[in-house]
């Protein structure tokens, strides 16, 4: 496994799944800093031909992220924490947009802005009973403001979004999954089984499993599709799978079918 470590952010690349681990502990709380090495990340991956499948997780046993570091936004003044909030914004926009699958395998406490990060994901898989997840920020007297009002409200149902950030309330992962925002919740004995389990589900759709191509844009079909109106979300739709046609996945994809054998998916 390559490994390029930045300050807050550690890259590594294995069998074609690029890992972010955000390396602040105790708690991976984010700041601007942490932000940019993320933004990196992110354009690191999207880069990368050989990547294929995107996985965030959080340092250590305890936590995914706590959300935003608060000592750093007590020091900083309001033009400061309105820009920071932007460039947040940008990054997991970025990370959304990019047209590889984005795991986000919740190894601890996934709260406040750490769930902002997690939704920005497209899958989120945690770890049996190791923390709490929510948008507590209305105790704190803000609201949730790295995209959280606007995905949690996408993810579930609008109302019930609506008590869930106005209570503060934080509760299981199983509960989470139950509403709609955690995909799976996984058992396994230790952190490190639980990383192993995600690197085996996220090579999946790598190749020669999957053409990571169309599962890229089936993503950002999804992603954007589901933002603008319907006839523009089916035009996206035309255009990403004219881009398919032409791939060399789509004709052994045809060939392995007509030939009734399994495909060899390369990624390209």
């Amino acid at each position: 496994m390559e490994a390029t470590k930045t300050k807050l952010v550690d890259y590594r690349v294995k069998n074609g799944v690029a890992w972010l681990e955000l390396t602040d502990p105790p708690a991976n709380t984010y700041t601007y800093e942490m932000m940019r090495d993320l933004d990196d990340a992110v354009l690191q991956a999207r880069f990368d031909e050989a990547v294929h499948v995107v996985v965030i997780r959080g340092a250590g046993e305890k936590f995914f992220c706590a959300g935003a570091n608060i000592n750093m936004l007590k020091t900083v003044n309001p033009t400061f924490k309105y820009y920071f909030c932007l460039h947040a914004n940008e990054t997991l926009n970025r990370l959304e947009h990019t047209p590889k699958l984005v795991i986000a395998a919740l190894n601890g406490h996934t709260v406040g802005g750490g769930l902002e990060i997690a939704m920005a994901a497209d899958l989120r898989i945690a770890r049996k009973g190791a923390g709490k997840v929510g948008l507590p920020e209305v105790t704190l007297g803000v609201l949730p403001g790295t995209g959280g009002t606007q995905r949690l409200a996408r993810l579930i149902n609008k109302s019930v979004a609506i008590e869930l950030m106005t209570t503060g309330e934080t509760f299981d992962f199983e509960r989470g999954k139950d509403l709609g925002i955690i995909n799976h919740v996984w058992e396994t004995p230790t952190t490190d089984e639980f990383f192993d389990k995600i690197q085996k589900y996220a090579e999946q759709f790598c190749p020669p499993h999957k053409a990571a191509k169309a599962v890229g844009r089936i993503k950002r079909s999804v992603q954007t599709g589901v933002e603008i109106p319907f006839e523009s979300a089916l035009a996206v739709e035309r255009e990403l799978q004219q881009q398919l046609f032409q791939s060399d996945d789509a004709k052994e994809g045809l060939s392995a079918y007509i030939e009734k054998r399994k495909p060899g998916f390369t990624g390209r």
